[in-house]
């Protein structure tokens, strides 16, 4: 698939890495809808791009309906969308449990911080998937499309993350489910699983933290996602490609 021919959706597209994605496959020529919470964040995006090739959303990505009304707006907007890219997702990090040594107090992870990330991330990609997959087989849309789920290294398991690394495995065993059940479809699911990406997200994190993950990782910095987004182009541009995670995290999982 060619870069300029994509008609992309962005799911979390208002900051962090899923800007990134928009702004760069703008760049590239492509037509973008930006679906986010984050109405600050859209009103930046449409203020900065021309409106002809930006739609910008906002969409709670965990609502049924929403999804399925921003799709719909998406698809009357630029015709066919041929490319989705799964990358909303939210953290609310707590150990399962946890008895405070001074007090003793017992605290666990609650079932809404369970439920809450699992909405969003996992959920989340379910809906958009979906909704994406059977506009396609219901209007027998020609050509192909390609769906991109970004997963995160924290798939393998992470300390206080139960929630999103749950998620984020679940989310790699759904793309291979997807891309069997798809590629008759000519439909192409794939992953990426970043590591420890600069994003804004670091800079509320103490300078010792962000040293602490970067002495983890093999190459001995943080990604970039620049870095990121030449796995999404290798994606998008790879008709070959469908199934597969791949790991962009600078040898964490090494």
């Amino acid at each position: 698939m060619k870069m300029n021919e994509m008609k992309v959706v962005v799911t979390g597209g208002a900051s962090g890495m899923g800007r990134h994605f928009v702004e760069q496959l703008l760049e590239c020529g492509a037509q973008v809808a930006a679906w986010d919470m984050n109405e600050a964040g859209l009103n930046e995006l449409k203020a900065k791009h021309s409106v002809d090739q930006l739609l910008t959303q906002k969409v709670d990505v965990s609502k049924e309906r929403e999804v399925q009304d921003a799709m719909s707006e998406a698809w009357a907007r630029f015709g066919v969308i041929n490319g989705l890219i799964n990358n909303a997702g939210i953290f609310r990090d707590a150990l399962l449990v946890k008895k405070d040594k001074r007090s003793g107090e017992l605290r666990t992870m609650t079932l809404s911080q369970w439920q809450t990330v699992i909405d969003v991330d996992l959920t989340g990609p379910f809906l958009c998937t979906r909704e994406l997959s059977a506009r396609h087989l219901e209007a027998g849309a020609e050509g192909s499309a390609v769906i991109i789920n970004i997963s995160s290294v924290s798939r393998a398991g992470n300390m206080g993350q139960s929630n999103y690394s749950a998620a984020k495995a679940g989310l790699v065993a759904d793309t291979v489910t997807w891309a069997r059940e798809l590629a008759r479809h000519q439909i192409r699911v794939a992953a990426i699983a970043p590591g420890f990406i600069e994003t804004p997200i670091l800079e509320g994190m103490r300078p010792e933290m962000v040293e602490l993950m970067v002495n983890q990782v093999p190459v001995r910095r943080l990604g970039r996602p620049d870095e990121i987004f030449a796995g999404v182009r290798f994606i998008i541009e790879c008709d070959y490609f469908t199934g597969r995670c791949l790991d962009i995290d600078g040898g964490l999982r090494i």
